[in-house]
């Protein structure tokens, strides 16, 4: 009988707008029908006070997935009430019928939790659970102060490639990581011709909420605080123009501020509101350039985002900041890590000068490095 992998994602359905976030679990989906697995995607969503926004969440996740050929790969648990606890006796069931859901549960079956998105008791019912970090810093942190799946699943993967190495400042951890690169599903994101802008940009959430203690303080994990040093940047290539895609309120005076020093600001849910139109936008520029979250940087986790692995899938270089990821790289692999103005100048520089070469190498590292089908059958050990 075969084995059916399940997906656990709680993190797509209920944001809709978000072309980028919806991106991320459908790589790994993708990866998984490459690899010809009876996989199935379980999309959790909690019920919120509004009943017609729920529904029309569901509805936006269904067509989402219909658009990708996945009609019939889905079951989106629409928890109702919201709980921290996930009892399946709880959830409507939308795409995979319930009793479809329990026979294939009946079968020998893997669990890929992404985030630890699927809680008990509902968890315990899958034979093997995988637990696949995608955010280091804040599970390794708020791991050591309570339960984050520790207790329930039998691996784990973190996306913080330098987890374990000796420069690494992650919270200590009694399991066994083994770690992964960011998944791009190569064959639904391809290489493209250059643009005729020689636009740099990022897609992202200009503030941002989540604390870690560092050295017994709570730093600002905010890309507008990652960015500050890099304000000046548009000033100094004036030859290329600098984008940012941030998801701000029309009135936030941080856009005026933007703007006053070079950059231009977009919203990502008017760009980037489909996984389509996310990937649309990325191939309207040369280039990523972003500042990353501080705590990977002072920590040096070895993180690398999702988004970074999609720039380079469609021969797009990526000018970053470094995390210790660079040393699990090869130097030709289409990014760029910088850690100041300076830094920041000569990479774009060289992306603007190089930009054919630089492109061949990123597709190259996406294809043979960052390619969904690869990793995941690392991680499934196929």
């Amino acid at each position: 009988m075969p084995v059916t992998v399940f997906l656990g994602c709680g993190f797509a359905a209920k944001y809709p707008e978000g072309g980028g976030n919806y991106s991320v679990p459908l790589q790994w989906m993708l990866g998984l029908r490459r690899l010809g697995l009876d996989a199935i995607w379980l999309e959790l969503l909690p019920a919120t006070a509004d009943r017609r926004e729920d529904e029309s969440r569901i509805r936006i996740f269904q067509r989402r997935l219909h658009e990708h050929g996945l009609k019939d790969a889905y079951c989106l648990l629409y928890l109702n009430p919201a709980s921290d606890a996930h009892d399946l006796a709880m959830m409507r069931c939308v795409g995979l019928s319930r009793q479809e859901l329990l026979d294939r549960l009946a079968g020998p079956n893997t669990l890929l939790n992404l985030s630890y998105s699927l809680h008990p008791p509902f968890l315990l019912q899958f034979e093997k659970r995988i637990f696949c970090d995608l955010d280091p810093s804040e599970i390794f942190y708020w791991m050591t102060k309570m339960e984050m799946g520790q207790s329930h699943h039998h691996e784990f993967w973190t996306i913080g490639l330098n987890v374990g190495a000796a420069d690494c400042r992650l919270p200590p951890s009694p399991l066994k990581w083994r770690t992964f690169f960011p998944l791009v599903d190569t064959e639904l994101i391809r290489s493209q011709p250059r643009p005729a802008v020689s636009k740099f940009t990022t897609i992202g959430q200009w503030y941002w909420g989540g604390g870690v203690e560092v050295d017994g303080e709570f730093p600002d994990l905010s890309k507008k605080f990652a960015f500050e040093k890099y304000l000046d940047l548009p000033r100094r290539v004036r030859s290329a123009r600098f984008e940012l895609a941030m998801n701000l309120n029309r009135d936030d005076p941080e856009i005026r501020r933007l703007r006053s020093r070079g950059w231009h600001v977009v919203s990502p849910h008017r760009v980037a509101r489909t996984p389509a139109a996310y990937r649309g936008y990325i191939g309207g520029a040369v280039a990523e350039f972003t500042a990353i979250k501080g705590v990977d940087v002072a920590w040096r986790t070895g993180w690398l985002s999702d988004r970074a692995a999609a720039f380079l899938a469609m021969g797009r270089p990526v000018v970053t900041e470094g995390t210790g990821a660079e040393k699990y790289l090869p130097p030709e692999s289409g990014l760029r890590f910088i850690h100041d103005l300076d830094t920041a100048e000569a990479a774009a520089n060289s992306v603007l000068a190089d930009w054919p070469q630089l492109s061949r190498q990123a597709r190259a590292s996406a294809v043979d490095i960052f390619d969904s089908a690869k990793t995941l059958r690392k991680i499934l050990s196929l």
